[in-house]
């Protein structure tokens, strides 16, 4: 049976080019904005940020994939993947971060073995491995 109260993570939210969003956005899915946003943006989800796609704004998400501007800080809990038209004005707080030649950053970088948990900028300490036996 199914519940309908639980969120459906699988949606994708898009803002579309010619879209001006002025104003905070949060969600538990994923985004991709291809459009502009002035304001900040928090989603336990992943960030798609496409070549015509603008953020002016804190960004904090899961997993986020740049091809387009931002201006501010971004945190990713896990992967932030800078595509060559990338532009990012501002810090990078990640886990794990992968940049194509190309691509332009100003500001400062973060990276951690912890996992930055996305929606609550908490940073969790990753499991001890256990050894082999």
């Amino acid at each position: 049976m199914a519940k309908f109260n639980e969120p459906d993570n699988t949606t994708i939210n898009l803002i579309s080019n010619g879209t001006d969003i002025t104003g905070d956005l949060k969600s538990n899915g994923d985004i991709r904005i291809d459009g502009s946003l002035t304001g900040n943006l928090n989603t336990k989800g992943k960030v798609v940020i496409g070549t015509t796609g603008k953020i002016k704004g804190e960004v904090i998400c899961k997993n986020s994939e740049v091809a387009g501007i931002v201006e501010g800080k971004i945190t990713v809990g896990q992967l932030l993947n800078l595509k060559a038209s990338s532009k990012i004005y501002g810090d990078i707080a990640t886990s794990k971060l992968s940049i194509e030649p190309g691509a332009v950053f100003s500001g400062s970088c973060k990276m951690s073995d912890t996992e930055i948990n996305a929606g609550t900028g908490i940073i969790k300490e990753k499991e001890p491995e256990k050894p082999a036996k």
